[in-house]
């Protein structure tokens, strides 16, 4: 008996599915079993993958880890290990740039089979009638309508709160808005921090301490947050069979009403360049992001696949309340954030500076815009002198 073990992340979208695959793949390979562990939603952004691959054969990842990772070698290259024509399938495939996020040196080191951005929802029901704002005058005129205890929320935890700022940041300034030598432009970074602190007394008041499931749960099991403008999609909370009230996805706000550069999330497979049976990790990542798997097992166990088949699968979107539909055009033009080897970390502490001055600024309703983007610019330019220095 062969065992492979893998590492995901603890939540039903990124743990079940993966268990459903792997009792199928072990009927198709009686000799073969495959166990997963989990960890939190933070440390599937923030935790070092070196210390991972040393004990996992199969890695379910981040993209922007992807530069580190290579350069540690940690990670298996699947175009050694995967047929030109399979992975061709995948980019051709691909929804948005998620295929090519796990792309590094002209290597392929994960597969897609997760496909996520930052998109806007809403409880229908609550809306009454109202259409979903396409640009951000739209959103402050909605919580100006808004009545009672009736709020937009907004998930902006520090990681989140780095992540949407980043989406702004791109939706102001374009894709190649980030300097990965000096940081976030002063015009493009003050514009969205403006944005950030001028919505901010009208949020709910779970905003900043919420992450998007935090903010989904409150949302589905009462009435006082009636949408969203910026988090992570999560097709859970859309279906037939979700808990609590069904929400609605949809494309973003836009400064220019296209919804265009919200930030790319996703989850990868990857295989650890330490596993023992790496052709047997690689068969199995294979087997788990085909259009087959991906439209079938992938997402009746609660994922959110990454292959255009189910996307554009009617079944599924009757069932997701058109979730795949409705946000396809936000994730085609979504926004990769960099992957060199300092952004990782630079995003981890970025976004506690950011949430610091976000909280400071909801208690005492002063925008704290120069010195925030300030600070945040002196601290990856410290980290990338560091890093120059130590290689």
């Amino acid at each position: 008996m062969i065992t492979l073990k893998g590492m995901t992340w603890d939540h039903e979208r990124g743990f079940s599915p993966l268990v459903m695959a792997s009792e199928q793949f072990s009927k198709k390979y009686p000799g073969v079993n495959i166990i997963w562990d989990r960890r939190s939603l933070k440390d599937f952004g923030d935790y070092p993958l070196d210390l991972l691959a040393s004990k996992y054969d199969l890695l379910l990842i981040d993209h922007p880890h992807i530069g580190v990772s290579a350069a540690q070698g940690i990670l298996a290259p699947l175009d050694e290990w995967l047929s030109g024509d399979y992975l061709m399938d995948q980019w051709k495939n691909s929804v948005g740039p998620s295929y090519s996020s796990y792309q590094w040196g002209g290597r392929q080191w994960a597969l897609a089979v997760d496909a996520a951005a930052q998109v806007a929802s809403c409880r229908p029901d609550l809306m009454v009638g109202r259409e979903m704002p396409t640009t951000w005058v739209e959103v402050r005129e909605l919580t100006e309508e808004l009545t009672g205890n009736q709020k937009i929320g907004w998930p902006l935890c520090p990681t989140d709160a780095m992540c949407s700022f980043l989406s702004l940041c791109a939706n102001i300034g374009g894709k190649s808005f980030f300097d990965e030598e000096e940081g976030i432009p002063q015009p493009t970074g003050e514009a969205a921090l403006a944005l950030m602190f001028w919505l901010l007394p009208h949020l709910h008041v779970a905003s900043l301490a919420s992450n998007p499931i935090q903010m989904y749960d409150l949302m589905a099991s009462g009435d006082e947050i009636v949408y969203v403008p910026l988090a992570f999609g999560y097709s859970n909370y859309s279906r037939s069979a979700s808990h609590g009230h069904r929400l609605h996805f949809a494309d973003i706000p836009s400064m220019t009403r296209k919804p265009e550069h919200a930030l790319l999330g996703g989850v990868g497979i990857a295989v650890s360049a330490k596993s023992d049976h790496i052709p047997l990790a690689a068969e199995f990542a294979e087997y788990v992001a085909s259009p087959e798997i991906q439209s079938s097992i992938y997402y009746e166990a609660g994922g959110q696949p990454g292959h255009s088949a189910a996307w554009l699968d009617e079944k599924i979107n009757k069932d997701s309340n058109d979730f795949f539909f409705s946000t396809r055009e936000t994730l085609e033009f979504s926004y990769m954030r960099p992957r060199n080897q300092v952004f990782p970390a630079y995003q981890e502490e970025a976004g506690l500076i950011l949430h610091r001055a976000l909280s400071r600024a909801y208690k005492d309703r002063t925008q704290y815009v120069p010195e925030t983007l300030e600070e945040m610019n002196q601290l990856y330019r410290y980290l990338k002198k560091n890093h120059q220095e130590n290689t």
